[in-house]
């Protein structure tokens, strides 16, 4: 797997949608002319499109993980789902957030002050709805636990609606260090200060090639194929680059019991073992746990076989609502596609429909 196919996996491919005006908000307007306005708020830039016949509707948007250090157009770019919206007369909002990598927190933050300035610059929305794919999945829902009173509905695509201390060590930490206890010598010390932020997905195809066997262990026992394993170079690049924000290494496995890897008695005698920092623990608490309490409608939905965010997590924030007492507000659609965030724009198109249907305002 090359550095292209390990960006694609990451759910961040944006394009550039051509509208009649890009500029500035008008200091005092009941109503927004059709067109892109762009700008920054709080060193995060902003861009709002409004289609010709806006319907009155917002649609809030939240893109995924986006690799520290990755270009950023200026100005911004719409996502791929944007087009969607606006052929069915939504005006689409969205931030860059203030930083890259795991920004959940300025995710949401930068997210509700852009809603927000659309509010005080223009009108009330008469329905606003917010979407988010991938990472962006897990800001979604955390906003609508935060600010369940903001929205009309929620849409979640491709996402990763798992508390970040629980995916951190059941999604990032597990694969890693099972990796590297099955085939050793590849992965190096997670919480080494002078670990590299990066391995190159090419030694992790190396490595895979040179042992078949333990490649289909953990293959099986991730939910995975053996030739999208390299994706565990994601993973590694999003553990370090948490441990940077954090302060230290977040996942304690000390006392982790590791099974389905084999010979599980041996695989645990060999696995490395890490202790966690206090603080790095407090700052994936924050950053962020999900409760499971919705008040608005929520439709999600998969792709068939997703290898970054693997079917072993899809119905995990499903479960939390439903434990809350929420499953009347739930929609979880049949998955689709093969491949991370791999929607048609009719697929999208369907699945924003059913939204609204079950919100009432369609």
């Amino acid at each position: 797997m090359t550095f292209t196919a390990l960006r694609n996996v990451t759910g961040l491919c944006l394009v550039v949608v051509m509208c009649s005006v890009v500029g500035s908000w008008p200091a005092h307007a009941a109503k927004p002319s059709p067109g892109t306005y762009t700008g920054n708020l709080h060193d995060a830039l902003y861009r709002i499109d409004v289609p010709a016949h806006w319907n009155g509707d917002l649609v809030m948007l939240m893109h995924g993980y986006q690799p520290v250090g990755a270009p950023v157009s200026t100005p911004m770019t719409a996502a791929d789902a944007t087009p969607v919206f606006l052929k069915k007369g939504f005006a689409v909002a969205q931030s860059q957030y203030a930083s890259q990598g795991w920004a959940v927190s300025d995710a949401i933050a930068d997210t509700e002050r852009l809603r927000q300035h659309f509010v005080r610059t223009y009108v009330q929305p008469t329905h606003t709805y917010i979407y988010g794919f991938s990472l962006g999945g897990l800001a979604v829902a955390a906003s609508i636990e935060r600010y369940p009173h903001a929205y009309t509905g929620a849409m979640i695509t491709c996402g990763l609606t798992v508390s970040t201390s629980d995916i951190l060590a059941r999604g990032v930490v597990t694969p890693l260090v099972a990796f590297d206890a099955l085939i050793p010598g590849v992965i190096p010390d997670l919480a080494a200060p002078d670990s590299p932020a990066a391995i190159a997905p090419d030694a992790i195809v190396r490595a895979l090639e040179a042992h078949p066997k333990e490649a289909a262990v953990l293959a099986r026992r991730l939910e995975e194929r053996p030739e999208t394993l390299p994706t565990l170079a994601l993973y590694y690049m999003v553990l370090r680059e948490i441990e940077q924000r954090a302060g230290g290494m977040p996942v304690d496995n000390r006392k982790e019991v590791y099974e389905g890897f084999g010979d599980d008695v041996a695989f645990n005698r060999s696995v490395h073992r890490y202790s966690a920092s206090s603080e790095a623990k407090a700052y994936a608490r924050r950053n962020v746990t999900l409760t499971g309490h919705v008040e608005v409608p929520l439709v999600m939905q998969w792709n068939a076989f997703d290898q970054t965010i693997p079917p072993r997590f899809h119905g995990v924030y499903a479960e939390q609502i439903r434990a809350a007492g929420g499953e009347k507000w739930l929609t979880v659609l049949d998955p689709v596609g093969d491949g991370h965030c791999d929607f048609t724009e009719e697929q999208t198109s369907t699945a924003f429909d059913t939204l609204v249907r079950k919100a009432g305002a369609g």
